[in-house]
C-alpha cells in the first residue's frame, strides 16, 4: 500500500465506458450524482467530471466535478476585496463534488483528488482568481480547512482559496 497514487490509481475524464453502478462513497447523494446524474452533466457542459480509477480492477475508485463559477466580491475577505477589480464577482473554479469510494477512505485518495483538481485548475487558459468548494457536510467542511479553505461569510460550507495561495502550494505537483 505504500506505492505512490499515481500508480495504483489513473485520473481521467468520465466516460461511458466506465462502471459507475457500484460505487459507493457512504453519502447517497454522491453516490446517486455519480450513478445517474454525472454523465448528463459532463454531457450538457455543467461540469467536467473526473473519475480516479484503479489501474488493476479499473473500478471508480473516487471522483471529483469541475467547473467554472463567480463570487460575489462583497464576500470576499477585505485583504482579497482591495485586489480586485471593480467588478460584481470574481471568477473562480468551482471543485463541485469530491467522493472516495468507502473501501478507498483513509488511503490519501481525496487529498491526491483535491490537488489534482487544482493542478489541472491552473493549467487551464481561461483566467479565475478562487478556487471554492461547497462542502457537504461537517466532515467535507473539516476535510478542507485542513488545507486552508477559508469560509465565505454567506454559508459556513462555502470555502475557498485565492488563486495565489493555489499557485504555491502546487509549484512542484502534476495532474496525474
Amino acid at each position: 500500500m505504500n506505492e505512490p497514487l499515481g500508480r495504483r490509481f489513473r485520473i481521467e475524464s468520465l466516460a461511458g465506458t466506465h462502471d459507475r453502478a457500484d460505487f459507493t462513497c457512504g453519502v447517497p447523494a454522491l453516490d446517486r450524482y455519480l450513478a445517474n446524474q454525472a454523465g448528463q452533466d459532463a454531457k450538457k457542459g455543467y461540469a467536467t467530471v473526473f473519475v480516479a480509477v484503479d489501474v488493476e480492477t479499473s473500478r471508480i475508485a473516487a471522483f471529483y466535478t469541475l467547473s467554472m463559477a463567480g463570487v460575489a466580491v462583497h464576500l470576499l475577505p477585505e485583504s482579497l476585496k482591495r485586489k480586485m477589480p471593480r467588478y460584481p464577482s470574481v471568477p473562480s473554479v468551482r471543485l463541485g463534488r469530491l467522493a472516495v469510494a468507502s473501501s478507498r477512505k483513509g488511503q490519501g485518495v481525496g487529498k491526491w483528488l483535491l490537488l489534482d483538481a487544482m493542478a489541472r485548475s491552473l493549467l487551464s487558459e481561461i483566467a479565475w482568481a478562487a478556487f471554492v468548494v461547497d462542502a457537504k457536510d461537517d466532515d467535507a467542511r473539516s476535510f478542507y480547512s485542513q488545507y486552508g479553505f477559508l469560509e465565505l461569510p454567506d454559508d459556513p460550507m462555502h470555502r475557498f482559496l485565492p488563486r495565489r495561495t493555489v499557485e504555491e502550494a502546487l509549484t512542484p505537483f502534476e495532474p496525474a
